[in-house]
């Protein structure tokens, strides 16, 4: 019977970690890493190069007690913590090791312990965190049930060290996304729109594919375009709004000597709660229609949208404006001030692409290791994208699968936030004139993939 028992365990161990890689490793995956970790962290330190020789002292203790030389030290073990996706190991560097020694040495170490990924990063001098994944994290994206919660910062996908990749628009204003075709640049904006309905924010749309992708969603958006003509409009009524709120800052600064530094006001986010203005995301979807022109007066329309996208983009931020800007391609092709518009994103998001210079255009200003994960992406795995910003940091994302029809509920289920902002009253979509049949208001909308 006890050997019975025990092939039915090992029989229910194999299928858990066939069809449910996740229950595997909260039943058994996690105790037996964090085994293997622990029996085997000594040597495996010594095969990847991570040990420092003995130090003099210690040689000479050695030498004066008679005993055999002292062992070459590895790196202390401070915490050993388990998560929902893996371990996460901190470790004290010994003098003369470097943070990158260990950054170099992650594969040799996802071999040696039987991990799926292994990922590091430096916390303070001399203390490196290892994140490793038990199992394929992004196969399947199950966000967390809890996430923080901060304003203006979204959950919007899985990193591939199980971690969640939050879009912060406070720490980073303005952001570009690229892809290909099919690459999920959509899914990634819905699970953004989903995410910033039940927070207090405006959403703006510009969507020159005649509104297929944000018009769905109208009712949750303050204001919204779907032809160049209308979206200067809407963009210049945008530039005259940024320099509404300019007024307002500075009419409420402040300044004087009995106020503390701290409490004078630069941007909207330092003004009192009663007289905050709302904050406004524009999202543009598929810039390059904004910036292709055929005759002489798409010309002249073309240079008048890029400039205030410029004016935006550089001012626009202590106003609480911030522009997400979706394309194929984002690159000097599109005439000039585009490069000046794509040193203003800092934030960079980029799923498959089909050629090197499309990765280029995002990456190749902040890192070559992120432009050559970014061209290695499979067709077939849709959603996964690599998400940097200026630091030179970058990580493997994938988003969770939101149909439409799921952020159409989520928008309609907040509808009743969405912020009257006078300067784009004119630009607010008739929702009224939408047809319920198409845009049911649900009751009770469906949790994301």
């Amino acid at each position: 019977m006890t050997w019975f028992m025990v092939g039915v365990v090992v029989v229910a161990a194999g299928l858990l970690r066939w069809r449910r890689p996740a229950w595997y490793w909260l039943t058994f995956g996690v105790v037996l890493a964090t085994v293997r970790v622990l029996v085997r962290y000594a040597s495996v330190m010594d095969a990847c190069g991570l040990t420092v020789p003995p130090s003099r002292w210690r040689l000479a203790l050695a030498r004066v007690a008679n005993r055999p030389v002292p062992e070459s030290r590895v790196p202390r073990i401070l915490r050993l913590r388990p998560t929902r996706t893996g371990l996460v190991l901190r470790l004290k560097l010994r003098p003369g090791q470097d943070a990158f020694d260990v950054s170099a040495a992650t594969d040799r170490l996802r071999h040696s312990f039987g991990m799926y990924g292994v990922t590091s990063r430096e916390v303070r001098s001399g203390v490196v965190e290892v994140r490793m994944t038990g199992y394929d994290v992004l196969k399947q994206v199950q966000m967390p049930a809890r996430t923080e919660a901060r304003p203006m910062r979204v959950p919007v996908a899985l990193r591939e060290d199980g971690s969640v990749h939050y879009r912060d628009y406070r720490a980073v204003p303005h952001g570009l996304t690229l892809g290909a075709t099919e690459s999920g640049k959509s899914v990634y904006q819905r699970n953004l729109v989903a995410g910033l309905a039940p927070m207090d924010v405006a959403l703006v749309g510009i969507d020159c594919k005649h509104g297929v992708e944000l018009f769905p969603l109208a009712r949750r958006f303050s204001a919204l375009a779907d032809n160049p003509d209308t979206a200067l409009e809407l963009l210049e009524a945008l530039v005259s709004h940024m320099e509404e709120m300019y007024q307002l800052i500075r009419a409420e600064q402040r300044i004087s000597v009995a106020v503390p530094d701290a409490e004078i006001a630069a941007d909207i986010w330092d003004l009192p709660d009663d007289i905050r203005p709302v904050p406004v995301v524009v999202l543009v979807d598929e810039v390059a229609e904004l910036a292709l022109f055929a005759s002489r007066e798409e010309e002249k329309r073309r240079d008048r949208i890029i400039t205030a996208l410029v004016r935006l983009a550089q001012l626009g931020r202590a106003a609480g404006i911030y522009l997400e800007i979706c394309g194929q391609r984002f690159g000097s092709e599109l005439g000039k001030g585009i490069t000046m518009l794509r040193a203003q994103l800092t934030g960079r998001t980029a799923h498959r692409v089909n050629d090197e210079t499309s990765a280029n255009m995002a990456f190749g200003d902040i890192s070559p290791d992120a432009v050559l994960a970014a061209i290695q992406i499979p067709a077939e795995t849709r959603g996964i994208a690599i998400a940097g910003d200026s630091t030179g940091g970058w990580h493997r994302i994938r988003t969770p699968h939101t149909s439409l029809r799921q952020a159409v509920n989520t928008c309609n289920k907040y509808a009743d936030r969405t912020p009257d902002v006078p300067a784009l009253a004119a630009y607010r979509p008739a929702v009224a004139a939408l047809s319920s049949a198409r845009l049911p208001l649900s009751k009770t909308a469906p949790a994301t993939a």
